[in-house]
């Protein structure tokens, strides 16, 4: 892995007639101080070079041959890539290359179409090529490389965040994988190119043996071509995933460590994966190193993370701490890369919500659509701040695509969840106890949430995300939140809220089809109360209701919130229904936009309970459902209303929390607002034995009890 960096357009001085001589200095004065942040990820070499106008920064962390970039020709390249088949593409093509980046940058020089060129390559990057005036910049299509760009001020871009934010750049975005962007300098103008993604269809029409042959084939496939030449590792915990990786690449010969970190407290049990990770590596036979750390170590290196990461997400810290201990240990033995069993649970069906689905590929798709927001760019700045580059055979694209359409009986069943990978792991020889594990996530078998927990208390903070905001001056993402005026899309607003993202606008919809498949339509005009009760400002869009062409109107909606209010992501409120949920996500991952449903695959019940205990103060305002009368329109979501809800499902199967469209709801009062609003007229009316709503004749905001 390697930094890239550009920037175009950008003089930092307030004289727009300065001489191009002095914009090219300026341009490389700020190349260099935006590089002088991120140099750690690459020691080898830095150089800057400036073509045509367009300056290029790059560190090399060298790994094919030592190659300095910037490259330059006919154009000019600055990349950051792990191409696999580099070799066979330059015999494909009658290149001499001398290494990966080299290739890249020949078949570019050729003016090969882009699509042409990214379809051929297998392998991981993050590239910018400039020729003509023109700049493109592309990233695989998971997000495994980073990119984030500019356009407040000319054009910038750069592997990490903080590097534009170092030369004041402007409203900085991560680079949606599932698009192209491309540069005009003599225009100033910016275009974005839609890639395909992956699919879930057709499904794979075998028998469970070829199926696993495959899978096996597969993932041993995408191993053998990660193994560096360099001395590497791997993050291990005893777990399904990272033990596969060990005996694969012990099978293969491989020689490597296996790295655990773990937190370490005298009034605490031995964490979990040490007694698992020691089965495993005396099973295999496996160099085993663990780590351990103590609370006031792991205070210190949370200072560190947190600026790093740029994120101040919880899990994303304590996951980042596990990982970042183990690079250290890494990079102390003299490693250059580490092998990581992330992504195995997204196209295996290891998470509860996968499992919880009834189309168990649509939820991994799902989940491979947030993986670069969740964990990926976390897991990159970790591994390069300490010289090391992760390899990640479980997001090989010929695997992932392979994955997406394995039969659901072949992830899921009776027996538990990931069955392909724990009929791989019987295959291989692993402890059944290993075979068997349940999952657990890297932070607590490690420990470290506790470590986060304890560090949060000791500096005096009840809660973790308002001690983890007090250690970095970034911010997360700031988000729109996608409102309907109920319960669910307040709480999810509120939760993200929480963990510190930014909640920059209310995204409402007035549907003039009563009966919309997408949005909720009583009592939606009191949007607009709501965004004076809580202070967020409100973009209303009016849609027709028509089906699938509603979403026309969402991603307009979602356009000028992007537009308007500089917002880097969408929270929803959906719970259970795929058919919101794929849609929302679909029409905001189009717009780059990341995507956070917090409550997706909560308990209804809890989390109806939840809400009311926080403090949100809701009321029915529609019923259609058996077993609702008159008496629940208007009626307040209470403990009482909940223990009737509970009884209904059980008589009648509704939803609990209402998904289905058997009520809907108006919140009146919740955390995120300053007043509450008060009904002052309501008039409730029904058209059927069971269906009715309420209609709100006159509202108003009045101070909080």
């Amino acid at each position: 892995m390697c930094s890239i960096l550009g920037i175009c357009g950008i003089n930092g001085t307030k004289d727009r007639a300065k001489k191009q001589e002095g914009l090219i200095k300026s341009q490389e004065q700020s190349a260099k101080k935006a590089l002088s942040q991120i140099k750690y990820r690459g020691l080898d070499a830095q150089h800057i070079l400036t073509k045509e106008g367009i300056t290029f920064g790059h560190c090399l962390h060298a790994m094919i041959g030592f190659i300095p970039q910037p490259l330059k020709g006919k154009g000019m390249l600055t990349a950051n890539c792990e191409i696999y088949n580099w070799k066979e593409l330059g015999e494909k093509y009658g290149i001499a290359a001398k290494n990966d980046a080299d290739l890249l940058f020949q078949l570019l020089e050729k003016n090969m179409p882009l699509s042409e060129i990214l379809d051929e390559i297998d392998g991981t990057y993050a590239f910018a090529y400039a020729r003509d005036g023109r700049i493109t910049l592309a990233r695989d299509i998971l997000g495994i490389k980073p990119a984030w760009y500019s356009l407040g001020n000319g054009f910038s871009f750069a592997s990490e965040k903080k590097a534009l934010a170092a030369i004041g750049a402007d409203d900085v975005f991560e680079l949606n994988p599932r698009k192209i962007l491309v540069y005009d300098s003599k225009a100033g103008r910016a275009n974005f190119i839609n890639r395909p993604f992956f699919t879930t269809t057709p499904e794979a029409d075998a028998p469970k043996e070829k199926v696993e042959e495959k899978f096996e084939a597969l993932l041993a496939s995408a191993i053998q071509k990660r193994i560096p030449q360099q001395k590497f590792g791997l993050l291990f915990s005893g777990g399904l995933d990272s033990t596969i990786l060990a005996a694969i690449l012990k099978k293969m010969g491989a020689e490597f460590t296996c790295y655990l970190s773990v937190f370490d407290h005298p009034t605490l049990k031995q964490p979990e994966d040490i007694e698992f990770a020691q089965q495993a590596a005396k099973a295999l036979k496996l160099r085993l190193k663990i780590i351990k750390t103590s609370l006031q170590h792991a205070e210190n290196d949370l200072k560190k993370i947190v600026p790093l990461i740029e994120d101040t997400n919880a899990t994303k810290a304590a996951i980042a701490l596990t990982f970042f201990e183990a690079c250290r240990q890494a990079k102390e033995d003299g490693c250059r890369a580490l092998f990581s069993g992330l992504g195995a649970d997204e196209i295996c069906g290891g998470y509860e919500r996968q499992r919880n689905s009834a189309d168990i590929n649509k939820e991994c798709f799902s989940s491979l659509l947030k993986i670069y927001e969740r964990d990926l760019y976390r897991d990159d700045v970790v591994g390069m701040a300490n010289g090391i580059e992760m390899r990640m055979p479980f997001l090989d694209r010929s695997l992932v695509e392979y994955a997406l359409k394995i039969p659901q009986d072949c992830k899921i069943g009776e027996h538990g969840s990931k069955l392909a990978l724990r009929w791989l792991a019987k295959r291989l020889a692993i402890p059944e106890a290993i075979v068997g594990r349940k999952k657990r996530g890297a932070q607590y078998g490690s420990r470290f949430q506790t470590a986060v927990d304890l560090s949060a208390k000791k500096n005096g903070f009840t809660a973790v995300p308002e001690y983890l905001k007090n250690l970095t001056k970034t911010s997360n993402p700031a988000l729109g939140a996608l409102i309907s005026t109920g319960k669910d899309s307040w709480y999810a607003a509120w939760r993200m809220a929480q963990q510190n993202y930014p909640i920059r606008c209310m995204i409402t919809l007035e549907s003039k089809n009563p009966d919309s498949f997408m949005f909720h339509t009583p009592a939606v005009s009191l949007a607009a109360l709501q965004s004076k009760a809580s202070g967020i400002p409100l973009i209303t869009i009016r849609t027709e209701g028509n089906k699938e062409e509603e979403l026309n109107d969402l991603k307009k909606a979602f356009d000028k919130a992007k537009r308007i209010y500089k917002i880097e992501g969408i929270v929803s409120g959906a719970i259970h229904s795929t058919y919101q949920r794929d849609r929302i996500e679909t029409i905001a991952d189009g717009c780059s936009l990341k995507i956070f449903t917090p409550l997706w695959h909560s308990g209804q019940a809890s989390l109806v309970s939840e809400i009311i205990r926080l403090g949100f103060r809701a009321v029915l305002t529609a019923i259609a459902a058996e077993g609702f009368d008159g008496g629940w329109l208007g009626r307040r979501i209470d403990k009482k209303a909940v223990e009737e809800l509970i009884s209904l499902h059980k008589k009648f199967r509704i939803s609990i929390a209402g998904e289905g469209g058997e009520y809907e709801s108006l919140v009146l009062d919740c955390p995120l607002f300053r007043k509450q609003i008060l009904l002052k007229e309501v008039v409730g009316s029904m058209d059927g034995r069971n269906t009715g709503k309420l209609k709100i004749v006159q509202a108003k905001l009045v101070k909080k009890d």
